[in-house]
């Protein structure tokens, strides 16, 4: 069941975790419920909020979810029976080859993320050559035979080219190794590895992290978890506001900037971003634009009609991510808390 949180067909390019609420909506409340019974925590929290957020789901999307679950059920099947080959001919019979090479591909990236030495894969490669330059060189190429091999080649070549050969030998002439033995080197590796990386940490999560996150959510969102944080921890939510950037901040941008701004945004979006602010912020954007810019924006604001909230958040949304793009590219400055301001 976790397959379908995270493998994700080219042609959807649905969220795993919205994918998975698709699912437990189509197939109703008790089966769900005991698939949810099933599934980690984090995704049933995950899982759970993405279906309390999910107003409506289309029948397109439900029968592709639904048929894209079976198959890949269905393959998983194959495998168990004949392996990958076996699985490929029948689905090719069963699905076609275009869509069976998709399941096929998908199957490929949940069985590389299960397979072993998962922690050498995702290592940094200078790390891990630092680690494995002092292996023996059966144990370098069995673990190398599991990575990807622009990454094992990366390695490879930091070798003197004595052991280089002594390596690619050994990975040319492995067959089959027992489980239990690619698992107890597995377990020397990680341990080794953590406590080479333990002074190494990598900057994860933080305030940065998390304006990053709300700056992508829905307004309606952003604003609960805001003042949720007031009430939890006052200091946080203060420095998280100092730096979050929403729709309404476009007025701290500069003129100059705002323009910049309007030009990339699309028109379309504008007009239903603007539904339902305030009088002197929808004056602040018409003076950015040109007057007949303007009097076209007031007629198609004019012939809008009434809006969905959800779908006005998320048309300002896309505003504020084309102002987060210029100011990441140094095109436009956005002021961020106690940040000085520029002299010009």
């Amino acid at each position: 069941m976790t397959d379908i949180l995270e493998a994700d067909p080219p042609k959807k390019r649905l969220d795993g975790i919205k994918k998975a609420a698709i699912l437990m909506i189509s197939l109703g409340p008790e089966t769900s419920a005991q698939i949810m019974k099933q599934l980690p925590d984090a995704y049933i929290q995950k899982v759970s909020y993405e279906i309390a957020n999910m107003d409506h789901v289309s029948r397109e999307d439900r029968e592709a979810i639904v048929n894209e679950y079976l198959e890949m059920s269905q393959a998983r099947e194959y495998i168990l029976d004949g392996g990958f080959d076996y699985a490929k001919n029948l689905l090719n019979k069963a699905l076609g080859t275009s869509r069976a090479k998709e399941v096929i591909d998908m199957l490929n990236q949940i069985q590389l993320r299960e397979r072993p030495f998962n922690i050498a894969r995702k290592a940094d490669p200078q790390q891990l050559t630092n680690l494995l330059l002092g292996e023996q060189p059966q144990t370098v190429a069995l673990i190398l035979c599991y990575m990807q091999p622009d990454k094992a080649a990366q390695i490879l070549v930091n070798f003197p080219p004595e052991k280089q050969a002594d390596i690619a030998e050994r990975i040319g002439t492995i067959t089959n190794t027992s489980p239990a033995i690619i698992e107890r080197i597995e377990q020397v590796i990680e341990s080794k590895f953590s406590t080479y990386i333990e002074n190494d940490t990598e900057n994860v999560g933080g305030v940065s992290t998390l304006v990053e996150i709300l700056n992508q959510v829905g307004r309606t969102t952003e604003k609960a978890i805001v003042a949720d944080l007031e009430q939890k921890q006052p200091e946080l939510a203060e420095e998280v506001k100092a730096s979050l950037f929403t729709f309404e901040d476009i007025v701290s941008l500069q003129k100059s900037d705002v323009q910049k701004v309007l030009r990339e945004v699309d028109h379309d979006a504008l007009v239903l971003a603007l539904k339902g602010v305030s009088d002197e912020l929808r004056d602040f954007i018409y003076d950015n634009l040109s007057s007949r810019a303007v009097e076209t924006l007031k007629e198609d604001m004019q012939y809008l009609g009434p809006a969905r909230l959800s779908a006005v958040e998320e048309a300002q949304q896309s505003v504020v991510t084309v102002i987060r793009r210029l100011d990441e590219h140094g095109e436009i400055y956005i002021m961020r808390g106690d940040q000085d301001a520029i002299i010009e």
